[in-house]
């Protein structure tokens, strides 16, 4: 094959990528896919790099942090694709991440109804869940979002 068809510009890339050319700089200027330069000083792209994209995609898609992601492709020299064995890999690594994510969003959902996450809108029912404003010790946000300890404080409530 021609060197030139093992080569893509930023917006061939794109393109062929489904993301917008800015997203090609910004995963470049990441460490997270590798371009050489021309003569002219135009970025030319490996065939390879398409691959990566699309795992990058999908590992944001899953809420994989860019910097989690960076880590995986690091094990890649520039012009190498990630593997179906490599995916697999860091999925498994992932799993517990996501899981996380999952509860804390069903716990989201849940609340949501009753509470806003102790910042808080709902004085009556705070006076309820939170005596004396004692998340306040625990810092400032949400902290009730991030445990049980609201909806074991609700079902107590009830």
């Amino acid at each position: 094959m021609a060197l030139k068809k093992l080569e893509m510009t930023v917006g061939e890339l794109a393109i062929r990528a489904g993301v917008a050319p800015s997203a090609v700089r910004y995963y470049e200027d990441r460490g997270l896919i590798f371009s050489r330069r021309t003569t002219g000083n135009q970025r030319r792209y490996h065939r390879a790099m398409l691959r990566r994209v699309a795992f990058i995609r999908a590992s944001q898609a899953a809420g994989i942090p860019l910097a989690t992601i960076g880590s995986v492709l690091e094990a890649l020299g520039e012009h190498e694709s990630p593997t179906k064995s490599m995916w697999h890999k860091a999925s498994q690594r992932w799993v517990d991440d996501l899981d996380e994510r999952i509860a804390l969003l069903q716990r989201m959902r849940d609340l949501m109804d009753s509470c806003v996450g102790c910042g808080c809108l709902s004085m009556k029912a705070c006076h309820l869940l939170n005596p004396e404003d004692a998340y306040a010790q625990q810092g400032l946000g949400s902290s009730r979002l991030l445990t049980d300890t609201c909806e074991r404080k609700l079902e107590q409530a009830d």
